[in-house]
């Protein structure tokens, strides 16, 4: 063989090779999953892991990309999108979720849980797991694994050490009714603002306060432009993980259950990474001198207790008894 039929041969092959890149790329179904989370942030990290994780686990047929900081949109249009097929996993409160199938919600709601271990057992519980099969019944979507975002603490240009301390704030909460408890039961005024909005609502005085797990505060950078964290604890907070109608549906038996997996092994490695933070910010937030206040959580918990199956509740008596008694 000459040289020339060398080069073309070789170029053939090449030409070969570059028809063959968007050829397999095409054949891969990349999923699309959003978050309203910072990339810095462990949500988002691991999530981008879990590419990996699934393409291993399907043999090339799936893999994950993420769109972090609402850049498909705010909470509420992603989990939209879900039905639409737009976006195909998603993190979501659980409050926002309870607007699908309302009982979900009850484990974003304000001084349900005891405590981290409370919460624990109830992420493991057979109540966890008959609500998200009401959710996926009410919605077409389906809840595959919960992350632990935090206790939700508030922040503010002020001490918040008791209710009264809450009379009368402006504190931005998430976009979801239920967000609203823990204002409306201490007297402070609660202001629906979408959370990539927060930070500029906070350094031009259009709300006074906002609440949110210590890692998120760090990331989001509210210390900047609040000059006090009151560990107020009100919420254990959590991220659902959910796989939308349509993408679910595409998929066989054995790519649903290695989603699942991916997407619970992420949960753990967001969950872990999260735990770690909080035993170490509020030392770093102090040194950064942001005023960090212990604070007295009894009589907090005491205002939100009768409103907890009020006339906001989404949820009947028997679940709400159903998680108290969970040990």
């Amino acid at each position: 063989m000459n040289t020339i039929t060398r080069l073309c041969a070789t170029t053939a092959l090449a030409s070969a090779a570059i028809t063959l890149v968007p050829a397999m790329a095409a054949a891969e179904t990349k999923l699309k999953w959003a978050h309203v989370y910072e990339s810095s942030e462990p949500y988002h990290t691991c999530a981008v892991a879990a590419n990996d994780l699934l393409m291993t686990a399907t043999d090339g047929r799936y893999g994950v990309e993420v769109f972090p900081a609402s850049s498909l949109g705010k909470e509420v249009d992603i989990n939209e999108g879900l039905g639409f097929g737009t976006v195909d996993i998603i993190y979501t409160g659980q409050l926002f979720a309870g607007r699908s199938y309302g009982p979900i919600a009850i484990g974003g709601a304000p001084f349900m849980f005891r405590d981290f271990d409370h919460w624990d057992k109830f992420r493991n519980s057979d109540l966890f797991q008959e609500l998200a099969q009401g959710y996926s019944d009410a919605s077409g979507n389906h809840i595959t694994a919960m992350t632990y975002y935090g206790a939700r603490h508030v922040t503010a240009n002020k001490p918040i050490l008791t209710p009264a301390d809450m009379k009368g704030v402006k504190i931005r909460v998430p976009n979801a009714p239920l967000y609203m408890m823990f204002p409306e039961a201490t007297g402070a005024n609660p202001a629906p603002i979408a959370f990539a909005e927060v930070y500029l609502a906070l350094q031009q005085g259009t709300v006074d306060a906002q609440e949110n797990p210590l890692p998120t505060i760090q990331a989001k950078k509210f210390y900047e432009v609040q000059s006090d964290i009151s560990l107020t604890g009100h919420i254990t907070d959590a991220l659902l993980t959910i796989v939308g109608g349509p993408a679910w549906d595409a998929m066989d038996e054995a790519d649903r259950a290695a989603l699942t997996q991916v997407t619970q092994d992420t949960a753990v490695c967001a969950t872990d990474a999260i735990i770690k933070a909080e035993a170490e910010l509020a030392d770093w937030f102090r040194g950064e001198g942001v005023q960090v206040h212990e604070v007295d959580r009894g009589p907090f918990i005491e205002a939100v207790k009768v409103m907890h199956n009020g006339e906001m509740a989404t949820w009947d008596q028997e679940t709400y008894d159903r998680l108290q008694a969970i040990q």
